[in-house]
């Protein structure tokens, strides 16, 4: 289980006349979170810095974007860190005020802005998923629809083969065990339960 922010949310921030618009985003992977970061560019092309960072499973990246090494990238990429949060990106637009902020100053509004903009996004915990398949003979199916009752499945697909019915599906992943010995008790051995993409 993971917790990641549920939408995408903003947080405005005026710091001597630079005003900081902070984005929190959920991103499932790499290229999900560098395709919404090309969106918020161009959406901004006007904006004096679009820094940002992200955090997909055990990948992270930051950006400075042009302003002093390690006083953007990093402390939003900290703020993101101490989050907890996973599979999100987070950028911070500026638009320069005409007052110069000092590396310290820089740190504490890019920081303070990713931060601000991860506690208020509304989070969501996701529960991983396993995708599989259970296969048995045609005198099995009404005890297969019967079994997977019960279970939270999505993206299910029934597939009649020569052999019989094969469903496809993804199942959590912490139910995967109960869901094979229940195939493998009601079909006395014969219902196959196999994990797709392994």
């Amino acid at each position: 289980m993971f917790t990641t922010v549920q939408s995408l949310t903003r947080h405005d921030l005026v710091v001597k006349g630079s005003e900081f618009l902070a984005f929190a985003n959920h991103t499932p992977s790499v290229n999900a979170a560098l395709e919404w970061l090309k969106g918020i560019e161009t959406q901004y092309k006007d904006a004096t810095h679009v820094c940002w960072a992200y955090r997909v499973g055990d990948q992270y990246r930051f950006s400075d974007d042009g302003e002093p090494s390690g006083t953007a990238g990093a402390p939003i990429y900290r703020s993101l860190e101490g989050s907890g949060l996973d599979f999100v990106t987070v950028a911070v637009v500026r638009y320069y005020g005409g007052v110069n902020l000092g590396a310290g100053g820089l740190v504490r509004a890019y920081g303070g802005a990713a931060a601000e903009v991860l506690r208020i996004s509304p989070k969501l915990e996701v529960f991983p998923r396993v995708n599989v398949s259970v296969l048995v003979g045609f005198g099995l199916i009404s005890t297969l629809h019967n079994l997977l009752e019960p279970f939270d499945l999505q993206e299910r697909i029934d597939e009649f083969t020569d052999q019989g019915l094969n469903v496809k599906f993804a199942v959590l992943e912490t139910e995967l065990e109960r869901l094979q010995i229940l195939v493998r008790d009601n079909t006395r051995g014969q219902g196959i339960v196999s994990l797709e993409g392994v």
